[in-house]
């Protein structure tokens, strides 16, 4: 089984080096390079999780959770931050934003693999763990 990913950030690279990455471990992915697209692929794809960025021009990827939370045409994704801002209060302001998972870049691949395997087979103990893990370090 695999999981349709969307991964938004307004650094190529890192849409390169993530796709890549998913994609290896068999999950379909398509990108976006801000908030406008992102909202637009996510509808599209219907995507079951999404890779949000957060300090983007434009919509921010704290507006982007909010409007795909309202939104009565797409299925509420999974949210996960994957962000270098790290300040307690950006973490705070992500969750308040509905983000469901908050991720440091560069995130360690073995976590990210470990939060979608969970997520896949409907494991909610096991994305509690790595919330668990994230938040003691």
């Amino acid at each position: 089984m695999s999981l349709r990913v969307l991964v938004v950030d307004d650094y190529p690279d890192t849409r390169q080096s993530l796709r890549l990455l998913l994609k290896s471990w068999g999950h379909n992915v398509r990108e976006a390079a801000d908030g406008a697209q992102a909202l637009r692929e996510a509808e599209d794809v219907r995507a079951d999780v999404v890779g949000l960025g957060i300090a983007m021009a434009g919509l921010s990827g704290l507006e982007v959770a909010h409007q795909l939370q309202e939104s009565a045409s797409c299925r509420r994704p999974l949210l996960v931050a994957l962000t270098g801002h790290t300040r307690p209060a950006d973490i705070e302001a992500a969750l308040d934003a509905g983000l469901d998972h908050f991720f440091a870049k560069p995130c360690e691949p073995g976590q990210l693999d470990f939060l979608l395997r969970c997520f896949e087979r409907g494991h909610q103990r096991g994305v509690d763990a790595v919330v668990s893990d994230r938040a003691g370090r």
